[in-house]
């Protein structure tokens, strides 16, 4: 069964030298959105990172926490989360993908409707987050798939690997978020 959203790449919260050029090798790969996650860098720093990414890869750019470079720079996306929960009014919901953070099954169906897509974390022990484990069993996943709650628009989160897909697939899920196994390098 394939996955509706496909793979979709986070980035480190740290900048590294060629991250530009990387993200636009993903793109050009198997990944089919690139989330931009710098909790911690400036409106400037993030600015020169998505600079340095040609722009016809800006629709498929999602914003994490500068959201303002979105009708700014013409990005795909913006994403909400328990940090930034509402979506500004500067933001055209026409024309911009919305996805937003979810680390319970409740969640889910509380913002579903509301979003495009949704994160759903931690699925398997975190890679990029020691320490940070599973929050659900297989039969708790299976349970909330035959219950509609997994549907095309949950994407899992945490702990995703490459020998994991056939199972998140198989699970339901619309995609697969990697981070840490995306920049193990």
């Amino acid at each position: 069964m394939a996955m509706k959203l496909g793979i979709i790449g986070i980035t480190k919260e740290d900048f590294f030298e060629g991250e530009a050029a990387a993200i636009m090798k993903l793109l050009d790969a198997r990944v089919s959105r690139m989330h931009i996650r710098k909790p911690d860098a400036s409106l400037a720093e993030v600015e020169a990172l998505i600079r340095g990414i040609r722009p016809e890869y800006y629709r498929r750019l999602t914003i994490h926490y500068q959201l303002e470079l979105q009708p700014q720079m013409g990005l795909g996306g913006v994403h909400l989360n328990v940090r930034r929960p509402m979506l500004p009014a500067y933001i055209d919901r026409r024309n911009t993908l919305v996805s937003r953070s979810c680390h319970s099954l409740k969640e889910v169906e509380e913002y579903c409707d509301e979003v495009d897509y949704l994160f759903l974390s931690p699925i398997f022990d975190s890679i990029s987050k020691q320490g940070y484990g599973s929050k659900f069993t297989m039969q708790d996943l299976k349970e909330a798939q035959r219950a509609g709650i997994i549907n095309e628009k949950v994407v899992a989160m945490g702990g995703v690997t490459s020998n994991r897909i056939a199972t998140i697939s198989s699970l339901g899920f619309g995609g697969a978020a990697l981070l840490g196994a995306l920049w193990t390098f």
